[in-house]
C-alpha cells in the first residue's frame, strides 16, 4: 500500500501494471512539482547572479562568481545531504520537499546564470552605446533593450537544463521525498519485482521529457530571434 492505494500481484502482469500506474503517476506529480518550482527559482536566481557578476565593482561581482562556481562544481547530492542533515544542527529544519526544491533551484541557477551571461554578451555592443546615448539607466537598458533581445537566443539552452533537471529530480528520493522513483523502489522491494515498476518509471520519464522538449522547441520557434516586442 502506497499513497493510500493498493497494487494487484495476483492478476497477472497487466493487472499489476494497471494497479501501480496510479501510484507512479502520483509520484510523477511530485517530480513535476519539484522540477517546476526548482526551475522557476533557477531562472530568477540565475538572472540575478548573471547581472551581479557583470557589475564592474569586484567587491560585488567576485563573491557572486564564487557562489556560481561553487554551485556548479559541487554535486547536487552533496548539496541535498548538506541541507537535509546539516541545517537541523543549526536549528533550521525544513520539509524534505522544500529542501529538494531549493537544492535543485540553487544548483541550476548557476547553469542558468552562465546561459544568461552568454545571451547578454551576444547582444550587439551598439545596443549598449545607443542606450547610453539616450541617457537610459542601466536597469532600463537591461529591462527594455538587452534582455528582450537575449532571452529568445537562450531558450534552447534553458530548455536543455529544464530536461536535465527533470532527470535529476529522482535524487530527491535520497532525502525521503516520495517521488516516482522512490515509489517504484518501494513497490519493487515489497513485490520482489523491480523490472516492471522501474521500466514504467523510465517510460514515464521519457514521455515527460519528450513533451517538455517539444514545448521548448515550439516556444523557440515562436519567439522572434530579433527580440521580444516591448509593446
Amino acid at each position: 500500500m502506497l499513497f493510500g492505494l493498493h497494487w494487484n500481484t495476483t492478476g497477472g502482469t497487466l493487472a499489476f501494471v494497471w494497479s501501480i500506474l496510479p501510484i507512479l503517476l502520483i509520484g510523477l506529480k511530485v517530480t513535476v512539482e519539484a522540477t517546476v518550482l526548482g526551475f522557476l527559482l533557477a531562472l530568477v536566481l540565475g538572472l540575478i547572479f548573471a547581472l551581479l557578476q557583470s557589475v564592474k565593482l569586484r567587491i560585488i561581482s567576485w563573491p557572486f562568481r564564487f557562489v556560481v562556481e561553487f554551485l556548479r562544481d559541487t554535486p547536487l547530492l552533496v548539496q541535498l545531504f548538506f541541507l537535509f542533515y546539516v541545517l537541523p544542527g543549526f536549528g533550521i529544519s525544513l520539509p524534505a520537499f522544500l529542501i529538494g526544491t531549493l537544492a535543485l533551484g540553487a544548483q541550476y541557477s548557476a547553469y542558468c546564470a552562465e546561459v544568461y551571461r552568454g545571451g547578454i554578451e551576444a547582444v550587439e555592443h551598439g545596443q549598449w552605446e545607443a542606450a547610453q546615448a539616450l541617457n537610459l539607466s542601466r536597469w532600463t537598458t537591461y529591462k527594455d533593450i538587452i534582455l528582450p533581445q537575449a532571452i529568445p537566443r537562450i531558450i534552447p539552452s534553458l530548455g536543455t537544463y529544464l530536461v536535465s533537471m527533470i532527470k535529476d529530480a529522482p535524487l530527491l528520493s535520497a532525502i525521503s521525498v516520495l517521488d516516482m522513483l522512490a515509489a517504484a523502489n518501494i513497490i519493487g522491494g515489497q513485490t520482489y519485482d523491480y523490472l516492471i515498476p522501474l521500466s514504467m518509471v523510465g517510460g514515464l520519464f521519457l514521455i515527460t521529457t519528450l513533451i517538455v522538449s517539444y514545448l521548448v522547441n515550439r516556444l523557440d520557434r515562436w519567439l522572434p530571434k530579433s527580440g521580444i516586442p516591448l509593446k
